[in-house]
C-alpha cells in the first residue's frame, strides 16, 4: 500500500532534531526569534497536522505563528526585607499551559477571528513556537462550507478564552491525559486517598462518623 505525502511529513516531525531537520529547525529559531512574537504566515509548517485539525487552503482561514517564553512565572527579588519564604519569587507556575496561552494571544491579536486549534512548531533555548489556526466566522466562504461553518455559530464566540479548543479542553481535564493537577478527576481521587490515610476531616482521630444504620447494625456500633 502506498504511503500518502502525509506520512512522510509526520515522520520527518518524529525527529526534527535530528539529521537534516536539524539544521533547517535552527536557521528557521534565528529567523523567527527575530520576528514579532506573534506573526502570520502565508503556509503551515506541518502541514499534516493543520489538515487534521480541520484547515483548508481556502478564503477565511488563517495561520499564525505564536513565540511564547518558556519556564514559569519568574518574579523579580524585592529589595525590601523580608525572609525567604515570603520572597514570593519561587513556585509561581501559570495554571494554563503555555500552548492555551500562545491561543489566546493569537486570537487577541486578531478579535475579529475564532481560533480553531494549534499544533506545536519548536523551541529554542528561551521561546517555544506554535501555530495556531483561526477562521473569519464572517466569510461567506465559511458559512457555505458545511465542514466548519459550525464556528458561525453564536455559541463559539471568544471559544477559546472559554477553554473550547483541544489546549483548552486538556486544561480542564475533559481530554486523556497524564493527570493534570486541579481537574475533578484529580480532586476526588485525592480526596480518596486523603480519607484512606485518614488525613481528612471526616476520617480524622476523633471525627464522628455518621453511619448509615444498616451498616452501623452490622458493625454492632448502634445505639
Amino acid at each position: 500500500m502506498s504511503k500518502s505525502m502525509y506520512h512522510f511529513i509526520a515522520a520527518a516531525w518524529k525527529k526534527p532534531y535530528e539529521g537534516e531537520m536539524l539544521q533547517v529547525m535552527k536557521a528557521r529559531f534565528i529567523r523567527w526569534r527575530r520576528g514579532p512574537s506573534v506573526v502570520r504566515v502565508e503556509h503551515p509548517t506541518r502541514l499534516d497536522r493543520a489538515r487534521a485539525l480541520g484547515y483548508k487552503a481556502k478564503q477565511g482561514f488563517v495561520v499564525a505563528r505564536v513565540r511564547v517564553r518558556k519556564g514559569g512565572m519568574r518574579k523579580q527579588r524585592p529589595n525590601k526585607g523580608r525572609r525567604p519564604k515570603r520572597m514570593g519569587v519561587y513556585g509561581f507556575a501559570p495554571e494554563k499551559s503555555i500552548q492555551l496561552i500562545a491561543e489566546e494571544r493569537a486570537a487577541r491579536k486578531y478579535p475579529n477571528l475564532e481560533v480553531l486549534g494549534s499544533y506545536y512548531v519548536g523551541e529554542d533555548g528561551l521561546y517555544r513556537y506554535f501555530e495556531v489556526i483561526l477562521i473569519d466566522p464572517h466569510h461567506p466562504a465559511i458559512k457555505a462550507d458545511k465542514d466548519v461553518n459550525w464556528v458561525t455559530q453564536p455559541s463559539q464566540k471568544g471559544r477559546v478564552f472559554r477553554g473550547k479548543t483541544s489546549a483548552g479542553r486538556r486544561m480542564r481535564g475533559l481530554l486523556k491525559s497524564r493527570g493534570l493537577r486541579g481537574t475533578h478527576n484529580w480532586k476526588w481521587k485525592k480526596k480518596a486517598r486523603e480519607r484512606e490515610l485518614k488525613r481528612r476531616h471526616e476520617a480524622s482521630r476523633g471525627a464522628r462518623l455518621i453511619l448509615p444504620k444498616k451498616l452501623a447494625k452490622e458493625l454492632g456500633i448502634e445505639k
